[in-house]
């Protein structure tokens, strides 16, 4: 019996010790949305929304290869709020004034059915260049290189002078 108990503690330390530090790796500053929003008030500045499952393998392939990658994560820092989405979260969510609720129905949460206009896909990133604006979801895995555009066209404005087609006629990618 005691060895049983010796395992369990080891086994429940080992656990604890993994979670915690599996936070600490995160590169990605991410916020809730709720403290996105108050930051939001401070300093206006655009907003990615990483729309995911707890049962997505692509979702955890992005999280550990595209935004752990330094120069993703550097850059979503210093120009985005970052929001992780549980698409099957079951917790009421207020979005710019706007309550959105489960619906057990379809296993999803209103507001993530709002975000990827119904298309439930995972992951799906999800772009605003302010709060108020519609979102503009980008579904599937993306690599460093392929959500560079994107996150440059609205990170640095230029979607204020240009349309996506036009900026990318000029656009090269940089990240690897």
């Amino acid at each position: 019996m005691k060895k049983v108990n010796i395992s369990f503690i080891i086994f429940l330390v080992a656990s604890l010790f993994i979670s915690f530090k599996s936070k600490e790796n995160e590169k990605v500053n991410w916020l809730s949305v709720e403290a996105m929003q108050l930051a939001y008030k401070k300093k206006p500045k655009p907003i990615i929304v990483d729309v995911y499952t707890s049962w997505c393998g692509w979702c955890k392939v992005m999280d550990k290869e595209t935004y752990s990658d330094d120069q993703v994560a550097a850059y979503i820092n210093e120009k985005y709020y970052a929001v992780k989405l549980d698409a099957e979260g079951k917790d009421p969510i207020e979005w710019n004034g706007k309550k959105y609720g489960y619906i057990a129905q379809h296993k999803v949460n209103e507001l993530a059915a709002y975000f990827l206009n119904g298309q439930m896909g995972y992951p799906t990133t999800v772009f605003f260049s302010s709060l108020d604006a519609n979102p503009a979801p980008l579904p599937g895995y993306l690599k460093p290189k392929e959500i560079e555009s994107p996150l440059k066209y609205f990170g640095d404005g230029i979607f204020k002078t240009k349309q996506y087609p036009e900026y990318m006629q000029s656009f090269s990618n940089s990240w690897k």
